[in-house]
């Protein structure tokens, strides 16, 4: 039941916070909050990470139905908790981003890192709940889930 609550968490936060960018931003603007570090930046995605496959909406709403269905099978089926927890954060930032396609088109992104003069790929909170679900998926994998 707590996984649910997560997924509910995330996706509701991720939501809320890309209304807010979308209803004070216009695309390509921005809000400075550490001077050439990090800002809000307004940009919308159409492909993936790093906007590779610009405009493969369809193929991206089917890949991320069938990752859901995929990691809710397996969420339902573990009995880990680590295992859960990751799962349950990949799954809400696959679903965060799944409603932006489905609703928009694209996705709205918005946090923007700085290094000197490489920026970083901007993001939202979906992306994150992604990578940390799959980095902790990864230490599970290497370090904990036995045959």
């Amino acid at each position: 039941m707590i996984w649910i609550l997560i997924i509910g968490i995330i996706v509701i936060l991720d939501q809320v916070v890309k209304y807010m960018v979308v209803q004070n931003l216009a695309i390509g603007a921005s809000i400075t909050v550490i001077d050439k570090f990090f800002s809000i930046y307004h940009t919308v995605n159409t492909g993936a990470a790093w906007s590779i496959f610009m405009g493969q909406r369809v193929l991206f709403i089917i890949i991320t139905l069938i990752a859901c269905v995929v990691i809710a099978y397996l969420l339902i089926k573990s009995k880990d908790k680590l295992l859960k927890l990751a799962l349950s954060l990949i799954f809400a930032g696959a679903v965060g981003n799944l409603i932006d396609r489905i609703a928009k088109g694209s996705v709205t992104d918005f946090l923007r890192f700085d290094f000197g003069s490489y920026m970083f790929p901007i993001f939202n909170v979906a992306d994150m709940s992604v990578v940390i679900g799959s980095a902790l998926l990864m230490y599970y994998m290497f370090f904990i889930y036995k045959d």
